[in-house]
């Protein structure tokens, strides 16, 4: 088979992943990919095989990418000849000859073709960019020097790219793929080539931090788990409609709330605040709903958290039931028929998410797989059973292909808006049962405690954390102590859930009270910090270096790097002039000088880049839970949150919050 066949076909099979699986996916910098000539497109890697899958498919101008795959796939004579035709570059990661290691980089370089690779190594779910690897920088300085020495072969560049998702693992999410401006070799070349192998390594992790730098910039890095879900949390809040956040600006919307709440102690409620939320979003996922899905409900005034009532009636929310059932069905008849025929698919695809329910970033590849897979199957039966009612004719076999194109077509036309039909009914009829079951259902106060702390997914054992111990990231904010205010990082303390595979759910009844009670205090507690850090004058706020600048911050004085990184530097604590002997201390040092430096934004500033692009920012004159209740199992207990003054602060801070086992 023609190698340009056989990449032809899987790639136009593996497109149809990314497709399926997301509403929409935005591509940004096309214009920093060329239409020719060599380059080594370095991408993030947190999605498995639709990584790659969404890579292929938005590559600009359509260009074939080389993909480096490990030697050993190749072993097998038809997965070689399958893996060479599509353009897989052999490469045993575990050679020390760099010749042997980078020999079909290289060559498909000469060759003017874009190689393709993944510098973190290995696919994880991680609050940050974790380990950026050597192996992009060391191919194309290897590759310039030998294309000077020879007088062959154009000049490369190093493009990263970051492949950001709203939620990777949501069926029907989004996903942003930015090609970021190329980095070329004029200014790391001349130290790779300078003769020493000391200087050839600190050029390669010179060029690597810069790769860093780049894909930490366009991507949300967050310090710890607690920060990223609490910025997720303000960012669903303020966009009650998760579709209206705008794709072009999602990672520095992000970015910013992340910023914001890295900043310790910026406000006196800092860590009140930052509490509230978290268990709003911990509830929110222990009991299988949304807030996209609760916003849009239409409950009753009496639920209003301002006044005082026991439980909501009974009665209107039966009837915002009845409501959202006949707008349902009412979509129903139109979607029917691919309901059906997608259903087993559909069921296939979840289970084979739930196999993987502890590994985020294999969720969707498994969803992917197992849906597609039967999907097709389905069509080609359809089709078969067209085409043989028709005589097995060709123009049989046209309207069998037509017809399972317009049911693919009419299917993806009507899913989005259908599903959230479907998800704004479940969520009511949750609600439902939780405000008419008795009340000794509910979960207790000191059982609640547990679940008001997020789950965690377990450490990956493919990344590499000795050097995370040491430093942190750059561009990415400091872990802080939460009381010291000061900007030294200090271990992540906090209490941790780990998500463990085969670990059933609390029913969703039993916390329903409770996350109508969380939301309307997570609501208000957001409306009270953006009122401090609006009426505060001078105010500043924690800003990554690039959005700092970007957004007219201020940024630390530091040091330039080429200051530190020339051949001619002497490194403090080691041997003589030049650079560290060991490859890990030349890690360290590299990365310790080259950290990024601290941005900070006006806090005004903050608040009023997220009203530009949309946030609804609510003040407390307002009913800023959107109507929802503070419903709780007693009526004292009611009185005290839905005050909205000291007494609602005691039952969060004394109550919610207590340890598990505690008194309450």
């Amino acid at each position: 088979m023609p190698n340009d066949l056989a990449h032809r076909i899987i790639r136009k099979t593996v497109e149809q992943m990314p497709r399926a699986f997301y509403s929409e996916t935005r591509v940004v910098g096309s214009e920093n990919v060329s239409k020719d000539g060599p380059c080594i497109v370095a991408a993030t890697h947190h999605n498995m095989i639709l990584d790659p899958a969404i890579l292929s498919w938005t590559m600009p101008h359509r260009r074939i990418l080389h993909y480096w795959s490990k030697a050993t796939l190749f072993k097998n004579p038809i997965v070689g000849k399958i893996l060479l035709d599509t353009y897989n570059i052999p490469v045993d990661r575990k050679s020390k000859d760099r010749q042997k290691l980078l020999g079909g980089t290289i060559k498909a370089l000469y060759q003017g073709a874009p190689v393709a690779l993944f510098p973190e190594g290995t696919s994880y779910t991680e609050p940050r960019i974790m380990q950026v690897k050597d192996g992009a920088a060391w191919a194309a300085l290897e590759y310039t020097k030998q294309s000077r020495e020879s007088g062959k072969g154009d000049p490369v560049t190093i493009v990263p790219v970051a492949i950001v998702y709203t939620n990777k693992a949501k069926y029907r999410s989004q996903c942003i793929v930015e090609f970021c401006k190329p980095i070329h070799m004029d200014e790391f070349i001349e130290q790779y080539t300078s003769g020493g192998e000391r200087e050839a390594r600190a050029a390669a992790k010179r060029l690597t931090a810069r790769i860093e730098r780049r894909l930490i910039d366009s991507t949300v890095n967050a310090p710890d788990w607690d920060t990223l879900y609490t910025a997720r949390m303000a960012r669903d809040l303020l966009w009650a409609d998760e579709r209206s956040v705008p794709l072009e600006e999602f990672v520095a919307i992000t970015q910013t709330l992340i910023d914001l709440f890295s900043t310790a102690g910026v406000t006196p409620t800092f860590n009140s605040i930052k509490r509230k939320l978290l268990a709003y979003y911990s509830l929110l996922e222990e009991s299988h709903l949304s807030n996209s899905a609760l916003s849009t409900l239409p409950l009753p005034d009496t639920l209003d958290p301002r006044r005082t009532v026991t439980v909501p009636s009974r009665l209107r929310t039966l009837a915002v039931l009845i409501g959202q059932t006949l707008a349902v069905a009412a979509r129903l008849p139109f979607f029917a028929l691919p309901l059906i025929i997608h259903l087993p698919a559909y069921y296939v695809a979840r289970r084979g998410g739930k196999m993987v329910e502890h590994e985020e970033e294999t969720q969707a590849q498994n969803q992917v797989v197992f849906g597609l897979m039967l999907t097709f199957l389905i069509y080609s039966i359809l089709a078969i059973i067209v085409w043989a009612s028709l005589s097995y004719t060709a123009l049989g076999a046209l309207v069998g292909l037509g017809l399972i194109y317009g049911i693919a077509w009419y299917h993806n036309s009507l899913i989005d808006d259908t599903l959230d039909s479907a998800r704004r009914l479940l969520a009511t009829w949750r609600v439902l049962v939780g405000v008419w079951a008795p009340k000794d259902w509910d979960l207790s106060l000191t059982s609640l405690a547990q679940y008001t702390i997020p789950k965690v997914p377990a450490e990956s054992p493919w990344v590499d954390r000795n050097r995370l111990r040491a430093r942190t990231p750059p561009g990415t904010p400091r872990l802080s102590s939460p009381d010291s205010g000061s900007d030294t990082p200090t271990p992540d303390t906090a209490p941790k859930r780990l998500r463990k595979k085969g670990q059933k759910r609390l029913p969703s009844r039993r916390l329903i009270r409770h996350v109508l009670r969380a939301r309307a205090e997570a609501a208000k507690a957001l409306a009270g910090l953006f009122a401090q850090l609006e009426g505060t004058p001078n105010l500043r706020v924690r800003a990554s270096r690039h959005l700092a600048m970007k957004y007219g911050g201020t940024v630390d004085e530091f040091e330039e790097e080429n200051k530190f990184l020339s051949p001619e530097s002497t490194v403090s604590g080691t041997k003589g002039p030049g650079y560290p002997v060991e490859d890990a201390e030349l890690e360290a040092f590299i990365h310790e000088e080259l950290e990024e430096p601290r941005g900070w934004r006006s806090a005004r500033e903050v608040a009023s880049f997220l009203r530009k692009r949309g946030a609804k920012i609510a003040s407390l004159k307002e009913d800023v839970s959107g109507g929802w209740a503070a419903a709780l199992s007693s009526e004292n207990e009611t009185e005290g949150a839905a005050t909205g003054g000291e007494e609602s602060d005691a039952v969060s801070e004394d109550v919610v919050w207590v340890p598990s086992g505690g008194d309450n």
